[in-house]
């Protein structure tokens, strides 16, 4: 089969890129399926493994998906196009939504957890997966010095200032912040002084991977219905728990053997300062067995063919949520 995955991101990702970073796992495990890929995406993306065309904003996207294709794999909203675009659109599309979207939804878009599809009115979903390979082997070994927390910290709704508040209440320790810097202005002003806090900036890959060897858990009290949470299964492959709060995909994906949920901060302090009861082989098979891209590459095959079938995703066409406020969190 030839797919065509479009995206108006730069692959691959470099640092963060959650995203991007699926979708290269999604593409890298159809190419050893015996798949043919070809990204259109933007410009500077790179790929050893498959073609990869510019897209040229000045031309309808459907206009450059190449004649030779089965299907093209949309990871944009179709809301950035016309009816009169898509129906030129010479083979079957589908899309997947990776975040909370307030756009137009098409019925033959897949979701990316069950709740994610729920709170949409739809049915298809596939969880992420990762390609492994490109974290390297954990070493349940190492010394644990400290929690972390792995998000962009500028969102509000990821809740760094709860991360904080947590471990701020727990004299013995600390937190390594991956995803912001002490001092941030974009979304209110936030001064960040504890010395038991660490900032990092935005890691890399080699970074990201060196300072979860090291954490003893996630850190994750996200205050919106998270659609997934990438950095959850990133932290169980190194065999750390999840701390997070009960919102979104976490009451699906974080089962009791791997992590805690909780919507005060009083409740995930008592769960951390446990943190050594949860198994880290526990951890790491879930998520190696569970969330990893021929997992994933195997599902969506079985939407494709259901599209190029003639079959629908969804019963009826998915809908936005509407506005989405911050969720509690207590303490």
């Amino acid at each position: 089969m030839h797919i065509v995955q479009v995206t108006d991101r730069v692959l691959p990702a470099h640092k963060y890129g959650g995203t991007e970073r699926v979708m290269w796992s999604l593409a890298k495990a159809l190419v050893e399926m015996g798949h043919q890929i070809t990204f259109l995406a933007a410009r500077n993306t790179t790929c050893d493994f498959a073609r990869v065309i510019e897209i040229d904003p000045s031309r309808p996207i459907t206009a450059q998906i190449p004649h030779d294709a089965d299907i093209a794999h949309f990871h944009l909203g179709l809301g950035n196009f016309s009816d009169e675009q898509l129906a030129e659109a010479h083979i079957p599309i589908v899309t997947t939504i990776h975040g909370n979207v307030s756009g137009r939804i098409g019925i033959n878009t897949i979701f990316v957890s069950r709740n994610h599809a729920q709170r949409h009115g739809a049915t298809a979903y596939v969880y992420n997966g990762l390609d492994w390979s490109d974290y390297g082997t954990p070493d349940f070994k190492l010394k644990r010095d400290y929690f972390h927390f792995l998000a962009k910290a500028a969102w509000r709704i990821k809740n760094v200032k709860g991360a904080i508040r947590i471990v701020r209440g727990m004299p013995s320790e600390r937190l390594y912040v991956l995803g912001g810097t002490r001092l941030n202005f974009k979304s209110g002003f936030r001064l960040t002084l504890s010395p038991k806090i660490h900032f990092c900036g935005m890691v890399d890959q080699t970074q990201k991977q060196l300072y979860m060897r090291k954490s003893k858990g996630l850190v994750f009290p996200v205050r919106w219905h998270e659609p997934f949470g990438l950095a959850m299964i990133e932290s169980m492959w190194y065999g750390l728990p999840v701390f997070g709060t009960p919102y979104g995909s976490l009451p699906e994906l974080i089962p009791a053997q791997v992590g805690f949920l909780s919507d005060s901060a009083s409740g995930l302090r008592e769960a951390m300062a446990n943190w050594q009861a949860y198994s880290p082989q526990v951890c790491h098979e879930y998520v190696r067995d569970t969330f990893n891209a021929h997992v994933m590459a195997e599902q969506y095959l079985s939407y494709y063919e259901k599209v190029l079938n003639g079959e629908t995703l969804n019963p009826t066409e998915p809908y936005a949520e509407g506005t989405l406020e911050k969720l509690p969190f207590y303490d």
